[in-house]
């Protein structure tokens, strides 16, 4: 904005360039910076792609797939973050791309806890006198006077429909948002009463909140019986690709909204703030990509579990020939 006359420069107005534009625009230093990130989006899913054949080829039939979908999270967000960069008009889908597909992760990620147990039948019948605690977050950790739940199969298939109906939901809401932008009726950042956005993302974030709450219940009651397992820090990298993806991009984007990140023509606030959440993400799904295959890339013999549900004094890891194979 000019100081002196109060009046708007009209390219911060104007919507994301085209790619060419922004191309022909970079100067010495952002031509380096978009080629090193690139570079690493590109990496990320060539791991990514590789840990696919390795979990194919080593790991058993049961886990192959929801595996191969709990990997795929942070390549496939950095992947969509590097053609959002370089195609600024592309944002919208990127994004939808990206948050569809961690929806299924929610869920996917849920499964893979059971069948790190055993699978559903196993872990009814070593957890048939356990109670689920439900009182986690995110919706209800500051309730501790909750009851405890039993451990039945209506509860684990409640369990799972929690998870599954996010991304089933998300998957239609993507859908629809795609027809009325095409329409000319959805626009993210239009917050108007009569906008479609200002109706359609908080359901979406109540949706969310609903899925990940029992993928905490599932965590709490397994960490202890799977900690041989790296649950842990598994789960920790699960939440942390949902923070940066969700919570930072969101962050970013409502400060572009406000006018708090300053516009560079030829991007607007808005458009720069969507660079700078692509940028960071690469960069952050790239680390968590590296991290993510060297908790997943080992092979475990089923989990040795005592009639009480109690995990067993030894724990069976990986052996010495899939060491020397994962290695």
């Amino acid at each position: 904005m000019d100081a002196t006359n109060q009046t708007f420069d009209p390219r911060c107005r104007q919507p994301p360039p085209f790619a060419i534009d922004m191309i022909l625009q970079l100067d010495l230093y952002g031509k380096i910076l978009y080629a090193l990130l690139t570079f690493m989006a590109t990496v990320s899913m060539l791991v990514f792609l590789e840990e696919c054949v390795y979990i194919y080829k080593k790991v058993p039939a049961n886990k192959k797939s929801i595996i191969i979908w709990v990997n795929g999270a942070a390549p496939i967000i950095a992947t969509m973050s590097c053609v959002g960069m370089w195609i600024p008009k592309a944002t919208m889908f990127t994004d939808m791309t990206s948050a569809t597909y961690f929806a299924i992760v929610v869920f996917k990620f849920l499964v893979l806890m059971i069948e790190e147990c055993g699978g559903d039948e196993a872990f009814l019948k070593q957890q048939v006198k356990k109670t689920f605690r439900i009182s986690t977050g995110p919706c209800c950790c500051c309730c501790p006077c909750l009851p405890r739940v039993p451990v039945t199969r209506r509860s684990l298939f409640m369990l799972k429909l929690g998870s599954f109906q996010f991304a089933l939901l998300k998957m239609i809401f993507t859908i629809i948002s795609i027809v009325l932008w095409t329409n000319g009726n959805y626009d993210v950042a239009d917050l108007n009463i009569t906008g479609a956005a200002i109706w359609i993302n908080p359901g979406v974030g109540v949706l969310t909140i609903i899925a990940l709450w029992p993928v905490a219940i599932m965590f709490m009651h397994v960490r202890t019986t799977l900690r041989s397992l790296k649950i842990i820090p598994k789960y920790a990298m699960y939440q942390l690709v949902l923070v940066l993806s969700q919570l930072q991009s969101a962050i970013i984007n409502i400060l572009a909204m406000n006018g708090t990140i300053a516009c560079a023509p030829p991007y607007s606030s808005q458009a720069r703030g969507y660079l700078m959440s692509q940028q960071l993400l690469i960069l952050e799904m790239f680390i968590i990509t590296l991290v993510t295959r060297l908790l997943y890339r080992r092979q475990y013999d089923p989990l040795p579990l005592t009639q009480d549900g109690s995990e067993s004094e030894r724990m069976v890891s990986s052996s010495p020939e899939n060491s020397d194979n994962a290695a």
